[in-house]
C-alpha cells in the first residue's frame, strides 16, 4: 500500500470543492448579468462588472488552494463563461439578457480579465519554485 486510507476521500472533498466553486462561477455571472441594466440617476452603472471580476478572482485564489493545480483553479472562469452563454442566448419570447452594449463588453472584460491575470501570476509563482528548487544543490 502506497498512500493512506483517507486519501480518496479528501481528493473527493477537494473534487467537491471545485465543483462548488464552478457552481458559484456560474451563479456570479447569472448575477452579474441580472444587475447590469442597473441605473444611477440618468447614468448607466454597470458595477456587476467589476464586483464580477473581484469574485472570480477570490473563487480562482480558493480553487487554487485548495487544489495547487492551475488548470483546476481555472475552472470557476469556465462556469461564469457558462452563465454568460446561457445568458447570452434567447429565452422562449426572444427576450434576450445581454444585448449589444457597451456594458456587456465591461461584464465580460471585468469578470475574465483579472481572474485571468491572477492564474497567469499563479502560474508564473509555480514556476519560480520550479526553477529554485532546480537550482539548489
Amino acid at each position: 500500500m502506497t498512500g493512506h486510507a483517507g486519501e480518496g476521500v479528501v481528493s473527493g472533498i477537494k473534487a467537491s470543492i471545485v465543483g462548488a466553486l464552478v457552481l458559484d462561477g456560474f451563479l456570479c455571472a447569472v448575477t452579474a448579468v441580472l444587475f447590469l441594466p442597473l441605473y444611477l440617476g440618468q447614468t448607466p452603472f454597470p458595477v456587476s462588472g467589476i464586483l464580477a471580476g473581484v469574485i472570480n478572482v477570490v473563487l480562482v485564489r480558493v480553487a487554487f488552494s485548495v487544489s495547487r493545480n492551475v488548470s483546476r483553479a481555472a475552472l470557476p472562469i469556465a462556469g461564469f463563461f457558462a452563465g454568460l452563454l446561457l445568458a447570452m442566448f434567447g429565452g422562449p419570447g426572444g427576450d434576450v439578457l445581454l444585448l449589444s452594449d457597451w456594458r456587456t463588453l465591461v461584464l465580460i472584460a471585468g469578470g475574465v480579465f483579472p481572474p485571468v491575470v491572477q492564474l497567469f501570476s499563479l502560474r508564473f509563482a509555480q514556476f519560480d519554485q520550479l526553477g529554485a528548487a532546480a537550482r539548489q544543490p
